[in-house]
């Protein structure tokens, strides 16, 4: 089994904290190197990323704050490392990151890289840096050159490590290694796995983010209708399969995108020997 990270969004309710407190004791059980927070469009959750993650700390696992730059300036990056600092993190997720709607400013800070390097400016080699890696190409790239440039961007500004959006093609991820390899980056770069719930969920997630659903999987999944326990089986499979291609591959380890659930993940992982 390859060491696993998870990722959880921040609650918007004492209701959805009290829910994600007993996911998160459930998925300990899988010894992650880390838990990773998501960070609102704008920095709307920032708040609920800071608290989520000290409690993930107090429970003693590391935590990953996600930090987007988007419609931030500098002072507002600085305030937020001091605060990320002062709780214990060294490790963050930097991320370029969406505009809230209606949104017209873009801040002091274009690409993901730019923040990297501000990260990097103001606190030296205090926090581990995550960036995010596209084997499919991100949506919003010229090309899949432009894509793989950005990424090369963010490790030479001073990114450790990668972590990739999901993905449902194993050779997506195999290929996009050997293209950062043959640019001599030879970073680790750790698959984000998306267990399938809900084919509805899915298919909005996916069309948002520029994730590829393969045919034959789409079409399986609508095959099923309001069939809940049939997709959630097929789902099972289908990324359990991929996880251990992936493993196969040489995937330094897999991160768990959660939704704040914890049954999937458990049994994909305990179909791959967990």
């Amino acid at each position: 089994m390859l060491p696993i990270s998870l990722e959880f969004f921040p609650p918007k309710t004492e209701e959805g904290a009290a829910k994600l407190r007993a996911v998160r004791q459930q998925l300990y059980a899988l010894r992650p190197e880390f838990c990773s927070v998501t960070f609102g469009a704008g920095g709307s959750t920032q708040d609920g990323t800071l608290q989520a993650v000290r409690e993930i700390m107090a429970d003693g696992v590391s935590a990953a704050p996600h930090l987007s730059c988007i419609g931030q300036n500098r002072e507002s990056i600085r305030e937020r490392l001091a605060a990320y600092r002062e709780a214990g993190v060294r490790r963050i997720v930097a991320l370029r990151g969406d505009l809230p709607s209606g949104y017209g400013a873009g801040g002091e800070f274009r690409y993901a890289s730019d923040l990297v390097g501000f990260i990097r400016s103001e606190t030296g080699r205090h926090f581990h840096i995550e960036v995010a890696a596209y084997p499919e190409t991100h949506p919003q790239a010229r090309s899949p050159h432009s894509d793989l440039e950005a990424f090369v961007a963010k490790i030479e500004a001073g990114a450790d490590t990668g972590i990739t959006q999901y993905f449902f093609n194993a050779d997506a991820y195999a290929r996009y290694i050997e293209e950062l390899r043959r640019l001599r980056i030879d970073v680790s770069v750790v698959p984000g796995i998306m267990p399938i719930t809900s084919s509805t969920q899915l298919l909005r997630f996916s069309d948002a983010c520029g994730a590829e659903i393969p045919r034959w999987i789409r079409l399986r999944l609508q095959s099923f209708g309001d069939d809940t326990a049939s997709i959630k089986s097929f789902g099972l499979d289908v990324v359990a399969r991929l996880c251990e291609q992936l493993a196969r591959a040489g995937a330094p380890g897999l991160h768990f995108y959660t939704m704040n659930q914890a049954q999937a993940t458990l049994a994909i992982c305990r179909q791959l020997g967990a």
